[in-house]
């Protein structure tokens, strides 16, 4: 008996993560889990001029990143265009609250990854999460 999958809302990802081994390891993991990682950048000025040139269907972000700006600059942005921040990073301020759907706590393993992107999906399908990972933060923007 075959089994309809549930067709992912999330597809395109871009990461913007300033540590090299942690974006490294999240391109990776991604493009094994099936996603398409549009572009890995790790300043604010990138992940904007990717924003406003691809098509996104969500943003994994870190708070501090390299240069001028934080990852909230690059949520507002991301904001603009109706695409939707996974926040990946040590601790989320309230203000990084109001431009996310939620936020993935570091240190996390690959499968709460995979799993926290799972959530966000459902989520902006309409459905409640089951079971999030432990390290995931859900806002009311979910």
């Amino acid at each position: 008996m075959l089994f309809n999958r549930r067709q992912r809302r999330i597809q395109r990802v871009l990461i913007v993560e300033d540590e090299p081994l942690v974006a490294f390891d999240n391109e990776h993991l991604l493009k094994e889990g099936g996603y398409e990682v549009v572009a890995t950048v790790d300043s604010v000025a990138d992940a904007r001029a990717v924003i406003d040139q691809e098509e996104i269907d969500l943003v994994l972000c870190d708070i501090g990143l390299s240069g001028e700006g934080d990852g909230t600059d690059v949520a507002r942005a991301a904001a603009e265009k109706n695409v939707p921040v996974l926040f990946v990073t040590g601790s989320c301020s309230a203000e990084a609250r109001r431009f996310a759907v939620g936020c993935l706590a570091k240190p996390y393993s690959p499968k709460a990854l995979l799993n926290a992107i799972n959530v966000v999906d459902r989520c902006l399908q309409g459905d409640p999460p089951k079971r999030p990972p432990r390290e995931l933060t859900l806002y009311e923007n979910a």
